[in-house]
């Protein structure tokens, strides 16, 4: 069983920071890739960030040089500083990762979200 457990959401003011964490557990053989996304109220999830089980990173368009994406490969965890927050910002972060379970299964799994709230 593997599980995705985040932490960092909160409330913050416009121009703020803060730093949501991802942690993979249980029986896993390898982690793809890890990544991050957004679902705002009424709009369809998207795709944050991602970095590969390298050093390659993907942001999309509305957080680049905002936000920054790293990976603990070792540990398991991964990590999104953001910066310059925008009440645009505001939506349910997940983190999400291709796995590959000791059993050699491979799946993509999600964390349970964590809610960012920017206020103007």
């Amino acid at each position: 069983q593997v599980q995705l457990v985040e932490s960092g959401g909160g409330l913050v003011q416009a121009g703020g920071s803060l730093r949501l964490s991802c942690a993979a557990s249980g029986s896993i053989f390898s982690i793809k890739v890890m990544a991050w996304y957004r679902q705002a109220p009424g709009k369809q999830r998207e795709l944050v960030a991602s970095i590969n089980s390298g050093t390659s990173t993907n942001y999309a368009d509305s957080v680049k040089g905002r936000f920054t994406i790293s990976g603990d490969h070792a540990n398991r965890t991964w990590y999104l500083q953001m910066n310059s927050l925008k009440p645009e910002d505001t939506a349910v972060y997940y983190c999400n990762s291709d796995i590959t379970s000791r059993e050699r299964y491979s799946f993509r799994y999600w964390g349970q979200g964590t809610q960012v709230t920017v206020s103007s």
